[in-house]
């Protein structure tokens, strides 16, 4: 038996020793990011610098930092951990879930985001729709981005603990400290560099699982083969086929829950109006920049599955053992979902390598807590400080401000870490934050865009009541479990499906009021509205380029590789 195994049989907590190898390169690893902050402080003293880099990142610089904000703990872990609970039906997250908007982000939204020099979203809103509606979007994606910056925190802690037996506080502390120092420095431009090197030690790091796992399972239709054998009367391979019934598939979902509840609402919400990941795009030197930048995310983010979903399915071929949801392995003193990628790390990694892979897991790490630390920075300092308290600073004084909430976004995240011990796995507390927060948001956006006739009063309703509505279906549900046949359409909904599908009641409820309340109020003229709608705003072309720089032209063929994949896998 793998001595990995045999250590995880008799020593749950500790499966692993660092050797100094190891140590050593995840030594180099702090320095360096560490050393890239203080390089970059001097560059980041007014607010555009720390807070927008300057607005001068190229389009792969963009697009990999848009990209590498969202390829943090969360996905690594997170996703790794669904695809041992639900199969392959978590890489619907990252194509159906994912592809579709990024592309509509590029070529439809970014245009309005960056032809009015917003700093965030929630600015964009205040321009369209008054300060009311940035209030609330702006509190709303406080609450959301320390919710979310607790899993990073957490999934941390649990690596060290799985696999290296550290203190839970120890890791978290020092990690947090790292990452408050280097994005309290150099801002967003700091937080973009060092996104960009987390991304290329991620891929570097992460790709060892899959690759020899494929090897010991035989290849693709050897795991599946074993996957099948070990888990008899669940099909957990296969995309799409398995969809027409709730009771078919092990997430408990209907194919509607999906298209129209992950694809449509909860995709275009996160991809389309989420700080934490369109902040990047907006740091875009240029317009084309912007579009660019999130069409070339898109063309790796097809590609993300083969080191995030793979050691998922790998694990449920090859380990002799079954993982649990988190509260059931804590009462059993086992290991669950959430443990499956550092267990899947020490039954593969020798001296080196391991170091190599733990260094991808803490950049995972860095990476997720610093896009939420720097976006909560921007958003507390320009829509709630700015806007509420102290509107006649100077730039120099919203620096300091930006600099200071970094470090509290980091001491508050560090509280909301145990939250996610609540929930059977990360994932599952991922989307009802995004259920609560951005499915509504993502209706009162679109129609602002879209439809010249919203009006502020409208925008203001629409995303209040969207939002409450889907905080109260959640609790609804926990009060009353029976309730979930009314929100999921069906008894057997599984905790991913009910976030599906309450996302989409949430969206409708948003959409329907901002529509109402809009046709009973006044809208604005035309005149206050170029910029920031269709229909009343020129969108700048792209010159005499050639086919190839064309931004449409990489979408489009973007958009065909992912109907091929959908097929390949149906």
């Amino acid at each position: 038996m793998n001595p990995a195994l045999l250590l995880l049989q008799s020593a749950p907590s500790r499966l692993i020793s660092l050797g100094s190898v190891d140590i050593s390169i995840i030594a180099i690893y702090f320095v360096v990011v560490l050393l890239i902050g203080f390089y970059l402080k001097g560059q980041s003293e007014t607010g555009e610098d720390f807070f927008m880099a300057g607005r001068e990142m190229t389009a792969w610089i963009a697009g990999l930092s848009f990209l590498s904000a969202n390829l943090g703990s969360l996905e690594l872990m997170g996703w790794a951990a669904a695809a041992y609970q639900y199969g392959i039906l978590a890489t619907h997250w990252y194509w159906i879930g994912a592809i579709p908007a990024m592309l509509f982000l590029g070529i439809v939204m970014m245009p309005f985001y960056y032809i009015s020099k917003t700093h965030s979203v929630p600015g964009y809103l205040q321009l369209r729709f008054g300060e009311p509606s940035r209030a609330l979007s702006a509190v709303s994606f406080g609450f959301m981005t320390v919710l979310m910056s607790g899993i990073n925190m957490y999934s941390m802690a649990l690596v060290m603990k799985v696999v290296l037996g550290w203190d839970i506080n120890f890791s978290i502390w020092v990690s947090s400290i790292t990452v408050a120092i280097y994005v309290a420095l150099g801002g967003l431009r700091s937080a973009i560099f060092n996104e960009v090197l987390q991304f290329i030690l991620i891929w570097v790091g992460a790709l060892v699982i899959p690759v020899v796992g494929l090897v010991e399972a035989g290849g693709w239709d050897g795991m599946v083969k074993k996957i099948h054998a070990n888990w008899q009367g669940q099909d957990y391979t296969h995309l799409w086929s398995t969809m027409g019934s709730f009771t078919d598939n092990p997430m408990g979902i209907h194919w509607t829950g999906i298209v129209l509840g992950l694809g449509w609402v909860i995709s275009f919400g996160y991809w389309t109006t989420d700080f934490l990941v369109v902040q990047r795009v907006l740091a875009a030197k240029d317009l084309r920049a912007a579009k660019m930048a999130p069409i070339i995310g898109a063309g790796f983010k097809m590609m993300v599955p083969f080191i995030v979903i793979l050691p998922g399915l790998l694990a449920l071929a090859v380990l002799p053992f079954k993982l649990t949801g988190e509260s059931a392995a804590l009462a059993a003193g086992g290991h669950s979902y959430n443990e499956v990628l550092p267990i899947m790390l020490a039954r593969y990694c020798g001296p080196g390598l391991l170091g190599l892979g733990i260094t991808a897991l803490i950049a995972g790490f860095m990476s997720g807590m610093a896009g939420n630390v720097s976006a909560f920075a921007t958003v507390w300092t320009y829509d709630i400080y700015r806007a509420f308290v102290n509107k006649q600073a100077t730039d120099a004084h919203y620096v300091s401000m930006g600099r200071w909430c970094t470090v509290l976004g980091v001491l508050i995240s560090i509280g909301t870490a145990y939250l996610v011990m609540e929930f059977k796995s990360i994932m599952d507390y991922v989307q009802a934050l995004f259920s609560f927060f951005i499915a509504p948001l993502f209706g009162t956006v679109i129609l602002g865009m879209l439809w010249k006739r919203a009006t502020p009063q409208g925008g203001f309703w629409g995303l209040l009541t969207g939002t409450g509505a889907s905080i109260a279906m959640w609790a609804w549900v926990k009060a009353d479990p029976s309730a979930l046949r009314y929100i999921a359409f069906s008894s057997n909904a599984k905790d991913m499906a009910e976030n599906m599908y309450r996302a989409l009641w949430s969206w409708l409820v948003c959409f329907v009021v901002t529509i109402v309340v809009s046709l009973l109020t006044k809208p604005k003229p035309d005149k206050e509205l170029v910029g920031l709608v269709y229909g009343c705003t020129e969108i700048p072309g792209e010159g005499q380029v050639p086919l190839y720089e064309r931004p449409a032209f990489w979408a489009i063929l973007i958009a065909i590789v992912f109907l091929i994949l959908q097929i390949i896998f149906w």
